[in-house]
C-alpha cells in the first residue's frame, strides 16, 4: 500500500522533473505517481481531472484529499526528504507560498517552455 497517491500532469515538463525527482527519492515505494492524463487515472473517480489539472492533487493512505503544496510537501515528506519544502506551511508564511503555487500551476506551460525549452511532453517525455 502506498502512503500517498499524486496525480500530476504529465504534459508539464516542469511537473514531470518533480515527479522523477520524488521517484528517484522513493526508495521506499512509498509514493504512486498518476500522470492525470494516462489511463491509470481512470481507476481513481474521485479525481476531477480537469481540476487536478489546475492544481497537484495527492490522496493519502486513509483517504485524505490534499491540494497543491499540500500535496507537494506531503509527498517530499514521504520520501524523507521534506525538511525545507514544509517550511512553506508554516502559517506566516503559507498564504505566500499557496499564492506562488496557483500562480506556478496556472502559467506552468509557460514556465516550462523558458526554463526547458519545451511547453509541453508528450507521453511523459519531456526530450527536446
Amino acid at each position: 500500500m502506498h502512503r500517498l497517491t499524486l496525480f500530476y500532469d504529465g504534459q508539464c515538463p516542469l511537473c514531470v522533473k518533480e515527479m522523477t525527482r520524488l521517484r528517484h527519492a522513493d526508495n521506499e515505494h512509498c509514493l504512486a505517481l498518476i500522470n492525470i492524463h494516462s489511463p491509470a487515472c481512470s481507476a481513481y473517480p474521485e479525481i476531477n481531472k480537469q481540476r487536478a489539472a489546475q492544481i497537484l492533487h495527492g490522496i493519502t493512505e486513509d483517504g485524505k484529499l490534499l491540494l497543491g503544496l499540500d500535496a507537494t510537501c506531503q509527498a517530499w515528506k514521504v520520501v524523507g526528504r521534506g525538511r525545507w519544502i514544509g517550511l512553506s506551511r508554516w502559517p506566516i508564511i503559507r498564504p505566500i507560498t499557496d499564492r506562488f503555487y496557483l500562480l506556478f500551476a496556472r502559467h506552468r506551460y509557460t514556465l516550462s517552455k523558458w526554463l526547458t525549452g519545451k511547453s509541453r511532453c508528450d507521453n511523459d517525455r519531456c526530450n527536446k
